[in-house]
């Protein structure tokens, strides 16, 4: 890690095609007239894994990173036995994200967020005098903090009230990271509005999440894992998705590893799922439309607050910006699915007496799109399928070690007014500058 060299890259906007350098933090093309993504094009055509002292680093080679932070930990990939032949599969590859150690999973928030926080903050300045902004549902969120925490970069969270149980930690948390929140009742988007007020002072700028080629090459790194140890690109991709930012990643990182050519030429068909009834990009998919459909927002934070997975609850996703969900699904011939509370709680404790690992709600919605797959015949028995465990072995976790919470420095109501939310965080940072 020592003689650790940066991949040179460039980056692309994927509506006009128009490349040009990174200038440090750039999150969009300024000449592009329409919403487009951004894609990172590494001059690293060809993936060359590093040592296993890397963590979750040894997939530098395609990460747009300037340093490499400690307490890192890669995804893990291993072949199933149990569920696969309760569901007939012969080649079913279960990703870990999580915490897990007779698999040799180390993530220690037990959230494959992981993967984006410390690409993310690998890209970052070491001598950045601003203020990371991360909203989040709650996963992100916890992700972020460890990174931060660990490596003292200061960062402001959001997110809603009724998500702060997902704040927990192995140790206490460095005071460079402070919490803020929208009051109970409020979700994933009120947690998103209260940040884009806080990101009115110039003290702070925005994370980007999916627009942050850093979050999603960091997210890819569960398809390296994947890809690297079965051997070659898989038929199948499951997960499911809030933003389908992960989903958006694993299509990227797909093109990369045909361009790569060591690994095949597949493109893996994405099966990504939603948590009924908060199921907006299904309902525009299923509606061919490339624009989310009006969704009340009274109704949408009631179904919000039905559904288990609350990480899966972004009103507002990434759906139909080019190279976005919509995009993705296209290219892979794709499929959005639903899973109810029901049919994923049963997923989830079929994969623990299975595979013996506890996994989120959101990692059980995907398992039991699968489940319902294989029974209705949609996999070929023989086809390579990669199932991509999000969140995994928290519970495990947390009866092996002592917990600390974070609290949140500051409520705010949900029609809070921007002058009372920029005074309040850039007060809470007064003695971090």
């Amino acid at each position: 890690m020592e003689n650790f060299k940066a991949t040179e890259y460039t980056l692309k906007c994927v509506a006009t095609e128009h490349e040009f350098e990174d200038t440090g933090w750039v999150l969009e093309d300024k000449e592009c007239e329409e919403p487009s993504l951004v894609r990172a094009i590494y001059k690293n055509k060809k993936l060359q894994l590093k040592g296993s002292d890397y963590g979750f680093y040894t997939f530098c080679d395609w990460l747009p990173v300037s340093r490499l932070l400690k307490g890192s930990a890669a995804p893990v990939t291993y072949k199933s036995e149990a569920l696969a032949k309760h569901l007939g599969l012969k080649n079913l590859y279960i990703t870990l994200n999580g915490y897990s150690p007779k698999h040799g999973a180390k993530m220690t928030t037990g959230s494959f967020k992981e993967t984006e926080a410390y690409s993310v903050c690998g890209r970052m300045s070491p001598d950045e005098k601003h203020v990371l902004v991360v909203a989040s549902a709650g996963n992100t969120a916890r992700a972020f903090a460890k990174v931060c925490s660990e490596n003292n970069i200061p960062l402001l969270l959001s997110v809603p009230a009724d998500n702060l149980s997902a704040m927990w930690f192995e140790k206490p948390i460095n005071p460079c990271v402070k919490l803020i929140c929208c009051e109970k009742g409020g979700d994933y988007f009120d947690a998103i509005h209260l940040s884009d007020l806080a990101l009115k002072s110039d003290k702070f700028f925005a994370e980007g999440g999916a627009k942050n080629v850093a979050r999603r090459d960091g997210m890819a790194t569960t398809v390296l894992s994947a890809v690297t140890t079965i051997g070659q690109i898989p038929d199948y991709y499951f997960q499911a998705v809030g933003s389908g930012t992960g989903a958006i990643a694993a299509w990227e990182a797909n093109m990369r590893l045909v361009e790569d050519g060591s690994y095949g030429d597949k493109i893996m068909k994405l099966m990504v799922s939603q948590n009924a009834p908060f199921v907006p990009m299904y309902d525009a998919w299923r509606a061919d439309s490339r624009a989310m459909l009006p969704y009340d927002a009274d109704k949408a934070r009631r179904d919000v607050m039905i559904i288990d997975a609350k990480v899966l609850s972004n009103r507002k996703p990434p759906y139909g910006i080019k190279g976005g969900l919509y995009d993705a699904l296209k290219a892979t011939d794709g499929e959005i699915l639903v899973a109810t509370n029901a049919q994923a709680r049963k997923a989830a404790k079929l994969f623990e007496e299975l595979e013996g690992v506890d996994i989120h709600p959101a990692a059980a919605v995907a398992t039991a799109t699968l489940i319902k797959a294989a029974q209705d015949g949609k996999i070929d028995p023989e086809a390579i399928v990669m199932l991509n465990i999000t969140g995994a072995g928290e519970e495990r976790f947390k009866s092996e070690h002592e917990i600390y919470t974070l609290e949140p420095s500051k409520v705010f109501p949900l029609d809070v007014e921007a002058e009372e939310v920029i005074e309040s965080v850039e007060a809470l940072f007064a003695n971090e500058q």
